[in-house]
């Protein structure tokens, strides 16, 4: 971009690479009109460019691997748990992160290689680790003592288990506090003293076979020596061939902010691997938010335009589809389709009843009316997996753009399936 940046360009750079405006100032991503997304499958619409999924899938692997050859870039799943989602990361040579037994399923169903399944869990059941056991998923990482106890129990006779165990590395992260995972006290992993002893009883086991480390800081943190700083402790712990180095890249949401680009994020976890752990040994990343956030926007109907003190935006969704707000405080932008950039300072907020309920306080929105298609970017990680039907609100659907054509990956819900988990519609 050269010459003066203006407002549509601001509003532009969060929307997933190569969005445009058409001539007559209608917002393109991935070469669809967000108006015809809208007409075609309803608002509101989760809208993924393939594009972007497929070429940042590329470049994880391209940024690991010519740094660290041996590097598997495993996806976190549960950023973006859509069996099609699963199915690009899959087809793109990544490995699958699942938590839980559905997104095993999914991946399953995905057609991704069990093998390439790495689970986690701080809370694993006996139902869960069957599942893993039946499908051959190739890693399970022990958070705990009774994962041991239950995979000894579980797994096949005859065979072994590749585990990792997962450490706390004792870092305090720089984000909402229900994002961090690394901190001494974190329910996730084993204290060190804890993970040695772990080791040496999976290292015994006839069950279990010790593969490596696992160790994770957070999620959207924008501070890479902070991720980086995790990798000592796991190198203390002795040498293995596996260390996985979790995710946990941060992303830009909104217009003032900065996040470190892929290339910054593997050469500071790639030399910290340099300095600390044995050439040669196997690294594995598991991105999520990064990998998926970015490829994506959301687009609404506004429903009602209220003037007053404050003016406030409201549209057809909300935190039904976007729980981020309200549970994270996170922050997003928005703009009207079809007027780009700029305009009055406006609250968005949602159609549920809490007043919690808030999209966007305070964002720029040209002459909102009711009727207007209203796009809010950067919704590609965590909004579909909290998608919910709160006052009987439809879970949205998923709808993939690519080259100009637009295909639905996950439908609506339909009003019968908000009562289809009844047992009797008698009393």
């Amino acid at each position: 971009m050269t010459g003066t940046v203006t407002a549509a360009d601001e509003v532009l750079g969060l929307f997933p690479p190569g969005s445009r405006l058409d001539a007559d100032g209608t917002l393109v991503v991935d070469g669809c009109r967000l108006d015809d997304v809208a007409a075609r499958f309803g608002t509101p619409a989760i809208v993924v460019s393939e594009g972007a999924l497929r070429r940042r899938a590329r470049d994880y692997l391209t940024a690991f691997r010519s740094r660290w050859p041996r590097t598997d870039v495993a996806f976190a799943s549960k950023s973006f748990p859509c069996t099609a989602v699963q199915r690009i990361m899959a087809q793109e040579g990544l490995h699958l992160d699942v938590a839980g037994g559905g997104e095993i399923v999914g991946a399953v169903r995905s057609g991704a290689d069990p093998a390439t399944l790495v689970l986690h869990g701080n809370a694993k059941t006996d139902e869960e680790l069957d599942l893993a056991m039946q499908h051959g998923v190739g890693l399970v990482v022990v958070d705990n003592f009774d994962d041991i106890d239950r995979l000894e129990r579980l797994v096949p006779v005859g065979r072994r288990q590749a585990c990792l165990v997962r450490v706390i590395p004792g870092v305090e992260a720089t984000t909402h506090a229900s994002q961090a995972t690394g901190h001494a006290g974190s329910k996730f992993g084993l204290a060190p003293d804890d993970a040695r002893a772990a080791i040496r009883r999976i290292e015994r086991s006839r069950a279990l076979r010790l593969d490596g480390v696992h160790t994770h800081v957070g999620s959207q943190l924008l501070a890479v020596d902070q991720l980086a700083a995790a990798v000592a402790p796991i190198a203390a712990l002795g040498e293995f061939d596996t260390y996985d180095l979790g995710g946990g890249l941060g992303v830009r949401y909104t217009y003032g902010q900065r996040a470190p680009s892929l290339d910054e994020y593997a050469e500071t976890m790639v030399a910290r691997a340099r300095a600390l752990l044995p050439a040669g040994s196997r690294l594995i990343v598991e991105p999520g938010r990064s990998m998926v956030a970015e490829a994506a926007c959301t687009v609404y109907r506004v429903t009602t335009v209220k003037r007053g003190e404050i003016v406030h935006v409201a549209v057809d969704g909300g935190m039904g589809d976007n729980l981020e707000v309200s549970l994270t405080g996170q922050r997003f932008e928005a703009t009207i389709v079809d007027r780009v950039g700029g305009g009055e300072t406006v609250t968005v907020v949602g159609r549920h009843c809490e007043s919690g309920d808030q999209l966007v306080d305070g964002v720029a929105l040209q002459g909102p009316v009711v009727g207007d298609l209203l796009a809010v970017p950067v919704t590609g990680a965590y909004t579909y997996t909290m998608s919910n039907q709160y006052n009987g609100a439809r879970r949205v659907p998923v709808v993939f753009v690519d080259g100009g054509r637009a295909r639905l990956v996950v439908r609506r819900d339909t009003w019968d399936d908000l009562f289809c988990r009844d047992v009797s519609a008698e009393s």
